[in-house]
């Protein structure tokens, strides 16, 4: 079975629990760009909680194709994200293993958010040693065929995991907090776990 999803930004950890079952990935490019969802924010765990971090974006009034939608053209935001980024996860124990990869990547000069999310989506599959086929769509398709799995718009901010059944959270060391917090960006499990991150990441998958 091969699996069709949206592409978001340095995605949680329950969207990794549904790419681990696929080796076959295709990212939708040419689905309308959906305004607060995860294809432009993630949640990290800082020193003040649980924070969402969210890449401005500059598109035109109406519907705009994902593929087709800006980054905002200033550094500002950039800046903004790796001091959170860096403030949080400087004393986890793997932080040096994947921050300057990290830094490169969001400090690239990316003209598209689709462009910048598949480059981190490789480097999130890359560092979890799943390394599936990706390609993107060639055009938006209301109907896919029945071998292929349909998660487009399956994932999403508004509605908690816990109503959906692809992940269950296994706890692991975060650097703050006395209490777990589930299914922040996959970042937080990097640095904090390393390269036990994958088999982590197995045990999350839901089962019935």
């Amino acid at each position: 079975m091969n699996l069709l999803i949206d592409l978001q930004y340095l995605p949680s950890l329950e969207y990794f629990t549904v790419l681990k079952n696929f080796n076959h990935i295709a990212l939708e490019q040419h689905e309308y760009y959906t305004k607060q969802s995860y294809r432009n924010r993630c949640f990290i765990n800082t020193a003040q909680g649980v924070q969402m971090l969210v890449i401005p974006v500059t598109h035109k009034s109406g519907k705009t194709v994902m593929k087709d939608v800006q980054l905002e053209a200033t550094i500002r935001w950039k800046n903004n994200h790796w001091r959170t980024l860096e403030s949080a996860y400087r004393k986890a124990p793997f932080y040096e293993y994947y921050a300057d990869e990290l830094n490169q990547i969001l400090f690239s000069d990316y003209k598209f958010l689709f462009d910048l999310n598949l480059t981190l989506l490789s480097f999130c599959l890359k560092n979890l040693r799943h390394q599936p086929h990706l390609t993107v769509s060639m055009s938006y398709q209301q109907a896919v065929a029945s071998t292929c799995v349909d998660m487009r718009s399956a994932i999403q901010a508004k509605i908690p995991y816990s109503s959906r059944n692809n992940y269950r959270p296994i706890p692991y060391y975060q650097v703050f907090g006395n209490q777990f917090v589930p299914n922040l960006s996959l970042v937080d499990l990097l640095f904090c776990a390393g390269a036990q991150a994958g088999s982590i990441l197995a045990a999350s998958q839901y089962k019935e």
